[in-house]
């Protein structure tokens, strides 16, 4: 599977995660990205999407364990990937044609959504 993870650069940027290595994603609270945490897998490919003046996806990373014992606080360690080529704008997604019905555009406050391969690499993610 893969996913798209939001986050406020201003808390948790992904030049942090890169600095950091690796982190436990964490601070999810809407049942439905609660949901879409604990379905994850151990390799499950991740695009990090900033949010606030950013709103462009601008990397990735990989799912390195789920602990999903605890329904309503998952621990999600995930692993820095590499920047994407160029950062992709939300305008951008919403005028592919391939995430119309995508949460990511009808559900803007949600904040762990699951892609789909091709809109995985739509965002220059390979």
């Amino acid at each position: 599977m893969r996913y798209l993870l939001k986050t406020e650069p201003s808390e948790y940027s992904f030049q942090r995660l890169q600095g950091e290595g690796a982190t436990i994603w964490d601070g999810v609270s809407n049942p439905v990205a609660l949901k879409n945490l604990r379905g994850m897998k151990t390799g499950d490919q991740l695009i990090i999407y900033e949010t606030g003046d950013v709103k462009s996806a601008v990397g990735t990373a990989a799912v390195l364990s789920v602990d999903a014992s605890d329904p309503k606080n998952p621990q999600v360690k995930i692993k820095a990937g590499k920047p994407l080529p160029k950062p992709v704008t939300l305008a951008e997604i919403k005028s592919n044609k391939l995430f119309a019905d995508s949460p990511l555009v009808r559900q803007g406050r949600l904040s762990v959504v699951p892609l789909s391969e091709q809109q995985y690499k739509a965002l220059g993610a390979s």
